[in-house]
C-alpha cells in the first residue's frame, strides 16, 4: 500500500496515475487548508478535485470541476445580484449540498468523503488530512487574505510574504491518515507535484504529522511541481521567487528536508 500526500490539479493527476497502477491499493491524503463555507456551503476544492480525478469524472480542459459541467445556477446566481466569483457548476453544486447537510447531520468530514468516494466509483482511499477545521491565509502585500479569496477571487496576483495554517497545531490527523502511516502494507511515501507552500504545508503542519514523517519506515519521495524553472500547474514558481527562493526542483526538495528520501 502507498500513501500519497496531495492538494490541487497536479497532486490530483498523480494520485489519478497511482490509483491505475496500484489497483486501489493506496491512500491519499488531501489539504483541507483550502477548504470554506460559501454561499452557505460547506465547499473542500482539494478533496473534490482529487475525488473527481480518481473516479475519472473531472473536466480534463481546467483539470478542476466536471467534464460535461452546466451552469444554469450561476447564470441565476448572477442574475440575481449575487456572489459569482467562485464558480460552482450544478452538478458539483450537488456534491456541496450533499456534503453540508451531512455534516450538519454530525458526521466527520472523512465520513462524508468516504460515503461520497463509494458513490463516485472511487477505489482508493482518499481522506482529509483532518476532521478538525484548519485553514489557510495568505500574508500578502494587500495584507492578510483567507486562501480562496487569494486563489481565485484575486487570482494569486498579490505578492505573498508567508503563510498562516489556522487551527493546524491544533489539529489531529484523520483516522485514515494515522491509520495509513502505520498500517503493515504501507511500502512508501510520496509527497505528489502539489504547491508545497499552498497544499502539502497545511498537511505538514497539521499535529504530529511532520514527526511521524521524519520518523518514516519506509522510503519517501517528493515530485517535483517545478520544471525548468516553471510550475507544472499553478502559482508555485511565483511564490518561491516572492519569497526569495529559487524556482527549481532542488529547492523544492530542500523544503522537504528531512522528510523525504529523494
Amino acid at each position: 500500500m502507498l500513501l500519497a500526500l496531495a492538494g490541487g490539479v497536479g497532486g490530483a493527476k498523480l494520485a489519478a496515475g497511482l490509483d491505475r497502477a496500484l489497483g486501489g491499493a493506496l491512500t491519499v491524503v488531501v489539504n483541507t487548508g483550502d477548504d470554506f463555507e460559501h454561499l452557505g456551503l460547506s465547499i473542500s476544492p482539494d478533496v473534490d478535485t482529487v475525488m473527481y480525478t480518481v473516479a475519472g469524472i473531472n473536466n480534463p480542459d481546467t483539470g478542476w470541476g466536471l467534464a460535461g459541467e452546466t451552469w444554469s445556477f450561476m447564470a441565476m446566481l448572477e442574475r440575481l445580484g449575487g456572489e459569482t466569483w467562485f464558480r460552482l457548476g450544478d452538478q458539483d453544486l450537488a456534491i456541496h449540498v450533499e456534503r453540508t447537510r451531512r455534516l450538519a447531520s454530525g458526521q466527520s468530514l472523512s465520513c462524508v468523503t468516504s460515503g461520497l468516494c463509494r458513490k463516485l466509483g472511487v477505489r482508493s482511499r482518499v481522506v482529509p488530512m483532518s476532521d478538525a477545521r484548519v485553514r489557510t491565509f495568505v500574508l500578502t502585500e494587500q495584507g492578510e487574505l483567507p486562501f480562496q479569496h487569494y486563489f481565485v477571487r484575486l487570482r494569486c496576483e498579490p505578492a505573498v510574504r508567508g503563510l498562516r495554517f489556522e487551527g493546524a497545531a491544533d489539529a489531529s490527523m484523520s483516522e485514515g491518515f494515522a491509520e495509513a502511516l502505520g498500517h503493515p502494507s504501507l511500502c512508501g511515501i510520496v509527497l505528489c507535484p502539489s504547491n508545497p507552500y499552498l497544499s502539502i504545508d497545511p498537511i505538514l503542519n497539521v499535529q504530529g504529522v511532520r514527526g511521524a514523517l521524519a520518523a518514516r519506515r519506509v522510503p519517501a519521495v517528493a515530485v517535483s511541481p517545478i520544471v525548468g524553472g516553471q510550475a507544472l500547474k499553478g502559482p508555485a514558481a511565483k511564490i518561491m521567487r516572492e519569497l526569495g527562493r529559487e524556482a527549481s526542483a532542488v529547492e523544492a526538495a530542500r523544503h522537504y528536508a528531512g522528510l523525504i528520501d529523494g
